[in-house]
């Protein structure tokens, strides 16, 4: 790239500075692995859906319809995560063409997405929800950043193997906490903490 396209002086500027010298704190009781997923609204479920499946490669695993989620949600991956792309439809009455639903983060354990939710709890950050969602089954805890994005840390994504086969909807378990999502867990996952203790820290259903 030509010099002149570069801003030398912008690049050492102490605002660029500050920015990079930025530490994480040492201590987090969690860390993240990767980036999950991330879930887009779209105007056209159908057009979206094809344009995925046909021009990038992602196949779909589920699909919600209107009547379990207005407009509808299609969960797709790319790999053997349950899925990595959600893509919900426009419901009635809405009129953008296109938003951010979620991103969502993966850890490692069912114990740190418990200690996760306290550390935000702890620091005042508003909690969207706590529990696990249906398609996909993972056990996760969703929150807003400081401009009102929804995020998620979550912990055991079902995989999907080279069959393609995915959890059949008579096994989903959603659950709107984690007691429940403790307690009521779908075939083959194992949400045995490590320290039970911390469910002190989130009440009774």
């Amino acid at each position: 790239m030509p010099r002149e396209l570069i801003d030398m002086e912008g690049l050492a500027s102490p605002q660029v500075q500050a920015l990079k010298n930025l530490q994480t704190p040492t201590g987090l009781p969690f860390s993240i692995n990767k980036i999950g997923h991330v879930l887009m609204m779209v105007q056209d479920l159908n057009r979206s859906v094809k344009f995925y499946t046909q021009m990038l490669g992602f196949k779909v695993s589920d699909v919600y319809p209107d009547s379990m989620s207005k407009g509808g949600i299609v969960f797709m991956r790319c790999n053997s995560d349950h899925h990595g792309l959600g893509l919900v439809g426009a419901a009635p009455g809405k009129t953008r063409r296109h938003e951010l639903h979620h991103i969502a983060f993966e850890i490692g354990t069912i114990d740190e997405v418990l200690r996760a939710a306290k550390h935000l709890r702890d620091n005042n950050v508003e909690i969207a929800f706590e529990g696990r969602r249906r398609a996909g089954s993972q056990v996760s805890v969703e929150f807003l950043d400081p401009d009102g994005h929804t995020l998620e840390l979550f912990w055991a994504m079902d995989q999907v193997g080279s069959d393609g086969r995915v959890r059949p909807p008579e096994e989903w378990r959603q659950q709107g906490s984690f007691r429940g999502a403790i307690a009521n867990a779908p075939p083959g996952q194992d949400t045995t903490l490590r320290d039970p203790s911390l469910l002190d820290h989130f009440g009774t259903d």
